[in-house]
């Protein structure tokens, strides 16, 4: 898909596997780079899945991210999911959580350093935890 669309790559398209995002700054732009992104379609035999496409619209979700023409945002539901999230008992639980929390890494200045204390109890025999003290991730 990346070699497909390479020459509207970050000008009007972005791609990731199978899913491909056509932003415009207007309405004749939209329909213009529509029509291109169609033909090179055609040109090498590729479909879209009528249930998931979306023509015009001022808000879309892609790749669990809102965007909008002035900013992009997180979905509500994985904040509120992290913030539910039960203190991990193992490193398994622990991967689980950072790996939903990366989600939001571009939105949280100096997540590298914040979640750092986290990331260590990766190294080997870090990760101890007991239902007695919990409030070592306090």
């Amino acid at each position: 898909m990346n070699s497909v669309f390479q020459k509207f790559l970050r000008k009007y398209v972005l791609v990731l596997f199978d899913d491909i995002l056509i932003y415009s700054s207007n309405m004749d732009d939209h329909f213009l780079h529509l029509k291109y992104v169609f033909e090179e379609m055609k040109k090498h035999q590729l479909f879209a899945k009528q249930s998931k496409y979306f023509f015009g619209v001022q808000k879309i979700e892609y790749l669990g991210h809102f965007i909008t023409a002035k900013r992009v945002s997180t979905d509500p539901q994985k904040v509120e999911a992290m913030k539910e999230w039960p203190l991990p008992t193992n490193v398994k639980n622990l991967r689980g959580f950072l790996g939903l929390a990366s989600y939001c890494r571009r939105f949280i200045r100096g997540f590298g350093t914040i979640s750092k204390p986290l990331t260590d109890l990766f190294k080997k025999d870090n990760f101890k935890w007991s239902p007695a003290s919990p409030e070592a991730f306090e």
